[in-house]
């Protein structure tokens, strides 16, 4: 072998595993008990004087092959909540519970809802908030913001660290992990789908979602993905991962339930969760046979069920670990 080439492939080699350490050495060492508690992590690039609270279940039988969910909670941003809907399909089917909170005073709605996608947002410009409603009406002419092109702000890493750190504090050996998210959730986990279509992340249930971010190219950010760096090869990417558009057959019309975002452009998509999340799936599959790719997401509407993360969550719990 040549000389040079082989010390190249010296250096290289000493380089990951020294990178490898340092990464590993940077994860906080965290204690999970059974039952439900809670552990602190700092937040990511761009956050790193502030914290994320993560509330667990550790079911009493939980061994090194359990599975592990991920649950996103809302605009409540209240994971203690949202773990809670968990415990009781957590001791049935062995199942770690981690729910992360992001705490508003920390992650404004562009950091959470959007992921950090954008930047520089005044919603005190071009917002109405319709009274005795849950109609919130943007005028997209007036609202001011900037693509944040620095993807390492964006949340959709902190998932995988979140997982790595709980993973080493049971010893685990799980290699991936399920996700659920409900409305704030439900947006932040289908553009985790699209935007990071490499991560650990297994199964992901994207559920009553107000508004999408469509897999297209050609349109800006929120509305779709131009100017975040996404482009057809990593959406052939995106549409292989286990993403299920996850709704209530009564978040529609009548529900009264949650803030949902009105605008020119978001509701070309339907004025309701259940007929935006139908279009974003319909479209998506137009998208991926125009791209002649595998498409792996799925529909999946739950009968009787509106606006509610509890209902919701115990039909997620059926469909994940008893189907």
């Amino acid at each position: 072998m040549n000389i040079k080439l082989l010390a190249f492939i010296t250096v290289a080699c000493i380089g990951f595993i020294n990178y490898s350490f340092a990464q590993k050495d940077t994860l906080e060492i965290i204690k999970i008990n059974e039952g439900s508690g809670f552990f602190y992590i700092k937040g990511g690039i761009g956050h790193e004087n502030d914290s994320i609270t993560v509330y667990y279940h550790k079911p009493k039988n939980l061994t090194t092959k359990s599975k592990v969910l991920m649950v996103i909670p809302g605009a409540g941003r209240n994971g203690d909540d949202y773990r809670d809907s968990w415990i009781e399909a957590s001791e049935k089917h062995n199942v770690l519970i981690l729910s992360p909170s992001y705490a508003e005073k920390d992650y404004s709605y562009a950091d959470y809802h959007l992921g950090g996608l954008i930047k520089e947002l005044d919603i005190r410009k071009g917002v109405t908030f319709e009274k005795n409603s849950n109609q919130v009406f943007i005028d997209e002419d007036i609202v001011e913001f900037k693509p944040n092109t620095d993807t390492s702000q964006w949340i959709y890493h902190d998932f995988d660290r979140i997982f790595i750190i709980a993973k080493r504090a049971v010893k685990s050996k799980q290699q991936k992990y399920d996700m659920f998210g409900h409305s704030a959730g439900g947006q932040i986990l289908h553009r985790f789908a699209l935007i990071y279509p490499n991560s650990k992340a297994n199964r992901i249930l994207a559920s009553n979602a107000g508004s999408y971010t469509l897999p297209n190219t050609n349109t800006t950010i929120p509305f779709g993905l131009k100017n975040t760096g996404i482009n057809n090869k990593n959406l052939k990417r995106s549409f292989k991962k286990h993403l299920v558009i996850f709704l209530g057959e009564l978040d529609n019309a009548d529900e009264k339930g949650g803030k949902i975002l009105r605008s020119k452009t978001t509701d070309k998509q339907g004025t309701h969760r259940l007929a935006r999340g139908t279009y974003f799936y319909n479209n998506s599959i137009a998208i991926a046979k125009m791209l002649k790719t595998k498409f792996n997401w799925k529909l999946k509407i739950i009968a009787g069920v509106g606006h509610n993360q509890r209902k919701m969550a115990k039909a997620a719990a059926i469909y994940l670990y008893e189907n």
